[in-house]
Parts: C-alpha cells; structure tokens; sequence
C-alpha cells in the first residue's frame, strides 16, 4: 500500500511539474527576446505621435487600422484582414464653462462622450448622491445645472455618476451636468468617458471638472449662496461611421481551428494619446506575436491578436467579432484583453473553465516568475471580450500593479511618455509566455 501511495504522489508531483518543466526552455529563450525589443517600443511610439488619439469614426482611428494590418503584414503575420464594423460616430467640438455669479471664475472641464450641445446660463444644485437628486425631485433640478460632486470612491463606484447621472438628471428636466472627474485626481487634468442616455431622454450637455475647479465650485454651492454657471458645448453624435476591427494570426500547427485570442483596443478618447488606453494593449500583444514567429515557434493552437473597434463608446468591435465568429466560438480556447494600460503587471485574471483551467493558468505562471508577472487569480476579462465570454469563452485580463493608470485614465495626459519601455517590454513577455503555451500545451485549457 505505501508503495502504491509513493507512486501515485509521483505520479501527482509529475503532472503538477509537467507544463512548466516542458515549458522552461522556451519561455527563457521567450523572455529574453522581449526584454532586449526595441521594436515594440518603436511601434508603440509611432502610434501616439504620428497618429496620436483615435476616437472612433474620427480619421485618426481610420489611419490607425490602415495602420495596424501593415504592421502585422510587416510582422509576418497570417490571414490578416480588417473586418468592417459600424461605429458611432461622436464630436466634441468646443467647450466652455465659467461660473458668472456670485464671482466671475473660469472652470476647467472636459465634455463627457455620447452628451449634447448647447450654450446655456442656469443656476447649479449641487448632489452626492443619487438619492439626492432624487429627493429634490423635478421641482429642485428643471432648469438647473445639476453638480454631481460625490467622495472618490473607486473608477467603479464614483464613474456611475459619469455614466448614468447625465441621464438621470435629464429626465428630471436638468440643462446640463458637472460631475468630479472619474479618476485619481491629478494637478489639472479632467477625466472624459462615455455616458449613456435611456431612450426617450434628451441628450444634455456634461462634463467633468478638474479637481481644481470642482473644489472652488463645490465651495460656493455649499456656502448657501447662489451659484449661476455659464455652460457651452458643441458636442453632437453624427451618423454610425465606417471602422474596423483588425486581426492577425500565427496559425497553428496541428489543430489550427483552436484559437487563443490575444488583444486590445485600437480606439481611445480624443485628448491626450491613449498610449496606455489602449494604444500599448494592442502593440504588447502584437509585438508578443512576432517575437514568437521570429523565434520560431509555432504552437498546435492558432494564436490570434485582435485590435478592436469602440471600445470606449460602443463596444461594436467586440459585438461585431462575435457576430462574425459565431460558429468558430466552440473552438476558442480563451480570450485574452489587455486594457489596464502597461505598467508593471502581476498576472492575469480568469473567469471560465472551472478548477482546472484556473490550476492550468497557475501552472503557466510560474514561467513568469523571473518577472514577477505569473499570479493568476479568479475573475478576469475585459470590455470587448464580453460579448464572446457571454457565449461561453474563457476570459481573461492582464492584471498590472496599477500605481498610476488611473492618474491617466481617459485625460489628456495619457501620452506616451508616461511608458516605460522596461514595464512595457514585461507586458511583451508575459502575453507571449501564455499565448504560446495556451496554443501549444497538449490538453485544452479547461480539459
């Protein structure tokens, strides 16, 4: 019996060792190509200074997937192609905001995407909470221009104000909304991002102030004093333009209909670069790429990298990827999105495939520990791979130390010298460390 119990503990050490010691050798030769790249970093650089920010349908973001299918032609690439997305089509023009009484005083903001125009003088009410507004009811808000100032809390809980408060102010008959920025405050910057609106709602104008001038404004409505704002935006949404989602494969050598998906999104906001939203999540997983064809490797799997479409106002491009693919979903392995921008990262997050495939990915992990990027954890995905983890997909999402990110986020001080090239190259590493194992490893992620 204790004979028997040894050999099964044996044979239990060797399955729980069989993928990272198989592994080893190439996630070295792996690691050590995308920490001398220069090519990505070059790549990454074009992308925000030549093209610079992309929102979608604008003919930057047209530019940019011209762009991209060259790059991963360049690169050697297979099947590449740009398959046609319709994608809203929102302008900001300019925008304005000056409080006129009790004082004169400019204030700094930044429109809100998917919001409306208009030039108009109203008094402010201010609120923290949505329970607020609605105690003061259609009587204390029509005609007025609702503040929504909350305590930051998180990008989740304080951006429910960004996303649903103009909507819900509208309805009771607000002009317009100013709200605390969705993000860490940073010396005079603003956070934009996208607002959605219920059907039958007017379309007002919003904005988001930077912490400076929230604190002055906040101060006189608190003061009890009469607050009249000054607010003129040129904001509209135009007809759905022509985009594109952009794919690039490293097909597989023996079971090529099995696909890994590695991606990010080519859209951002239109201020700042979008270096690290999301210009260098879609560069890291298509320099990742590369680098293993020109190592040489070719794993059983596809691996595939998607740059999608509109992200930020729409989702489109993910929507329209699993329109396309809907019969080829059963043969994705995983679907993994990079969109937490590119600092240091730490792993990955996984939703889907059970027990085992979060074991699996733990067990890839350990390849990553000469950079400190193999911690796997349950719970992960991104914006763009919903609609395809909704139909059963394993997800997954790079997960970074996330020191500053939010500093950045959707501002214009999102730009590209705010990468470091060392982070950005570990980024490089840890997707072509787990792309290429996910694609070649005998049995399929969750089985």
């Amino acid at each position: 019996m204790r004979t028997l119990i040894l050999f099964v503990a044996s044979i239990a050490l060797l399955i729980g060792q069989t993928t990272e010691e198989k592994y080893r050798d190439a996630s070295r030769k792996i690691l050590a190509a995308a920490m001398a790249d220069e090519e990505g970093m070059k790549k990454l650089t074009y992308l925000c200074d030549r093209i610079g920010h992309r929102l979608s349908g604008s003919e930057a973001f047209t530019r940019a997937v011209a762009w991209s299918a060259q790059q991963m032609i360049a690169g050697g690439l297979e099947n590449v192609s740009t398959p046609a997305v319709k994608i809203p089509h929102w302008v900001r023009g300019r925008e304005m905001a000056e409080i006129v009484s009790p004082v004169k005083l400019p204030l700094s903001i930044l429109g809100l995407g998917m919001t409306g125009g208009g030039d108009l003088t109203a008094e402010v009410v201010g609120v923290r909470s949505f329970e607020e507004l609605e105690k003061l009811g259609k009587a204390g808000v029509e005609g007025k221009i609702v503040l929504f100032h909350p305590p930051w809390v998180s990008y989740g809980v304080t951006g429910a104000f960004r996303r649903s408060g103009p909507s819900r102010a509208a309805k009771l008959g607000a002009k317009a909304v100013l709200i605390r920025s969705a993000g860490i405050p940073a010396a005079n910057s603003a956070h934009t991002g996208v607002t959605n609106f219920d059907p039958g709602v007017p379309v007002i104008p919003a904005a988001a102030l930077t912490e400076e001038s929230l604190g002055v404004l906040e101060r006189l409505v608190m003061s009890g004093e009469r607050v009249v704002v000054h607010y003129m935006s040129e904001a509209k949404t135009l007809p759905d333009a022509d985009g594109a989602n952009v794919i690039g494969e490293l097909k597989g050598s023996e079971k090529p209909e099995e696909v890994v998906v590695i991606s990010g999104h080519l859209d951002s906001w239109d201020v700042g670069q979008g270096a690290h939203d999301d210009a260098s999540g879609c560069i890291g997983p298509l320099q990742a790429l590369i680098l293993l064809k020109q190592l040489g490797f070719r794993p059983k799997r596809t691996i595939r990298v998607v740059f999608w479409a509109n992200e930020e106002n729409g989702t489109r491009g993910g929507l329209a990827y699993r329109d396309q693919f809907k019969d080829q979903l059963k043969n994705h392995v995983i679907a993994i999105e990079m969109d937490g921008g590119t600092e240091r990262p730490i792993g990955l997050g996984v939703t889907g495939g059970g027990d085992k495939a979060l074991a699996q990915m733990r067990e890839i992990g350990k390849l990553l520990a000469p950079i400190g990027a193999g911690l796997v954890t349950a719970g992960g995905g991104g914006t763009d791979i919903g609609p395809i983890m909704r139909e059963g997909v394993i997800g997954s999402g790079v997960r970074t130390v996330g020191k500053r990110y939010m500093e950045w986020h959707h501002t214009a001080a999102d730009t590209i010298d705010k990468i470091d090239p060392v982070e950005f190259r570990k980024n490089i590493a840890q997707l072509a460390v787990f792309a290429f194992v996910l694609a070649d490893m005998d049995e399929r992620l969750g089985q």
